[in-house]
């Protein structure tokens, strides 16, 4: 067989564009960079799959910035059970999340390292059990996650914002409106037992009003400014 060249870097190398006799020439120099995000509740004004845009956002820019990076299709589902008194939420939970992050890292060993990008906070907790499981293994992951404000955690400003800069027909803003703005460390007693519906009625924390592209565009910068400082740390010492 002829080797297949491989793609021109005219933008982020992505495996959905890829045929496998390139991928198997990129991949023992190459970081497989993965979006995982969430399909749940974002308040009445944002659709279900803000999560899995800012990861697929972020790794997307990662591969921009890093030749060495190919992003992977995004892993829209997550644990999201706190939100299962909002329908159309889809939850896989804690246990078959860091499941499925273990086998699918365990099952790129063709490439370099893998890192893990979380668009969800409720995805944290699996997924650095699954990365350490994965080192324990001798495997190259990374976790990262976004951090944004304890007042303002859920289909707030920040996301608001964020999405704004991404996919601005997908924002109602003439829906936003504000949730709790209550921190994020206080209400997780009440979280924990009643999920969100016991503290939030229409799904948000924190305060979406007022949210802008150009604040969504500081913020996406903000946070890629924080990923490649933590790929290159890593890239560094593992």
């Amino acid at each position: 067989m002829t080797p297949e060249p491989a793609p021109s870097r005219s933008g982020p190398r992505r495996l959905a564009g890829l045929t496998w006799p390139q991928a198997a020439r990129l991949a023992p120099y190459s970081v497989l960079a993965v979006p995982l995000g969430a399909t749940e509740q974002h308040g009445p004004h944002l659709p279900f799959t803000v999560d899995t845009e800012v990861a697929d956002a972020l790794c997307e820019r990662l591969a921009v910035a890093r030749e060495s990076v190919v992003v992977a299709p995004a892993l829209p589902y997550g644990s999201s059970g706190e939100h299962a008194g909002f329908p159309g939420t889809l939850s896989i939970g804690q246990r078959a999340l860091e499941l499925l992050l273990v086998e699918l890292v365990r099952s790129a060993d063709d490439f370099a390292g893998v890192v893990l990008v979380c668009g969800h906070g409720g995805n944290a907790a699996p997924l650095h059990r699954a990365v350490a499981r994965l080192r324990v293994e001798g495997r190259r992951a990374l976790a990262w996650c976004p951090s944004g404000p304890p007042d303002d955690s859920h289909a707030g400003r920040t996301e608001t914002s964020a999405l704004l800069a991404l996919r601005p027909e997908a924002v109602r803003t003439d829906l936003a409106e504000p949730g709790n703005t209550t921190g994020l460390a206080e209400l997780l007693p009440a979280l924990r037992t009643g999920g969100l519906a016991a503290v939030t009625p229409n799904g948000v924390l924190g305060d979406p009003t007022g949210a802008t592209a150009q604040e969504g565009h500081r913020l996406l910068d903000a946070w890629t400014a924080t990923l490649l400082a933590a790929y290159d740390d890593w890239s560094a010492t593992s």
